[in-house]
């Protein structure tokens, strides 16, 4: 017994130090992968807004490039991710993806962003922790634009309103410009959905 005992001990050591190591990567190892991507992203965004480049419209980006760069004031000045177009896994290894389809940034309708929670940098990981009130700012390449946070909800992941130009009102032509943006709920899994929803209160031309 005590032979049977010591065989599955020495079996359990490595296979619970894999797990730790996968765990690891999963926190930091996918962390900084973003981290290098975002720094990628966040120069050419940053020469875009130095020239005042107008021809490249915000409807021209190509899915992984950068579309804007997204701050959050409540979660520090810090807090900077350069939003792609695109919300498949390659991109959101990249940072917060935006729907395609969804509106731009400052239309009427709903710009839609997703991103992570635990992994990847987790851009959203501190979402739930907005208020009615707080302000998101979003830079695109034509002004900055700010929204306001409205609500917060969680919802099942299939509830796909969330992003329709009007949620909840599908069909409806939208006349107010909307942000929302999507993470996994709870941490660690995807058993449901945490959206934070804002309106747009603030538009700033960018002059050049």
């Amino acid at each position: 017994m005590r032979a049977v005992t010591r065989v599955i001990a020495e079996l359990c050591l490595p296979v619970g130090l894999i797990l730790l190591l996968f765990y690891a990567y999963l926190l930091w190892g996918t962390g900084a992968e973003t981290e290098r991507e975002q720094q990628v992203l966040q120069h050419r965004l940053g020469e875009v807004f130095d020239r005042h480049d107008r021809h490249a419209a915000p409807g021209e980006v190509r899915l992984g490039d950068a579309l804007a760069m997204l701050r959050i004031p409540r979660l520090g000045p810090g807090y900077r991710f350069a939003v792609v177009e695109g919300v498949g896994p390659a991109e959101l290894r990249k940072g917060p993806g935006h729907y395609p389809g969804t509106a731009l940034p400052g239309q009427p309708g709903n710009f839609v962003l997703s991103g992570h929670r635990t992994t990847y940098a987790a851009p959203f990981n501190r979402i739930d922790e907005l208020r009615r009130g707080d302000e998101i700012v979003v830079d695109a390449r034509d002004a900055r634009y700010t929204y306001e946070v409205t609500r917060k909800d969680v919802v099942d992941p299939g509830d796909i309103g969330v992003i329709d130009p009007v949620p909840g009102h599908p069909g409806r032509r939208p006349s107010t410009a909307l942000m929302t943006m999507t993470t996994c709920h709870p941490e660690f899994s995807a058993a449901q959905r945490l959206v934070v929803q804002g309106v747009l209160v603030r538009r700033e031309e960018r002059h050049g």
